[in-house]
């Protein structure tokens, strides 16, 4: 998985729960926002039940308006969304944007790539 090499690159993990926390849909706010700059690859991690945030009915969790109105803009900027492939909960979820489902050691090596890592 090859990153930009020509700009910093930030990952963002959300490792919160969308039904009880704002903590995701505000990460997806504000990576949406870095994204725009085009100065800053910006990169979605949804990880355990954060992975809700994907599904096409993510606007009716904890602040879910975010989610419908910024996730498309990930890609738009050329960042990546990504979930485990392992997720238990992945087959449950009807996503509204494309992501990639990947083995945790593939995310382990693409977090070692970047520039910055935050948590949510």
């Amino acid at each position: 998985m090859k990153v930009s090499t020509e700009m910093r690159n930030l990952l963002i993990r959300i490792v919160s729960d969308p039904r009880k926390s704002p903590r995701p849909a505000e990460a997806v706010r504000i990576a949406a926002g870095v994204g725009a700059w085009r100065k800053v690859q910006v990169h979605l991690c949804f990880e355990g039940a954060a992975v809700r945030a994907l599904d096409e009915f993510a606007d009716e969790l904890t602040n879910g308006d975010l989610f419908t109105q910024y996730l498309s803009a990930i890609p738009d900027h050329g960042g990546k969304i990504l979930v485990e492939s392992g997720n238990p909960l992945l087959g449950s979820v009807k996503p509204a944007v494309p992501f990639e489902s990947l083995p945790a050691d593939q995310i382990q090596q693409f977090a070692a790539q970047m520039d910055h890592v935050m948590q949510f």
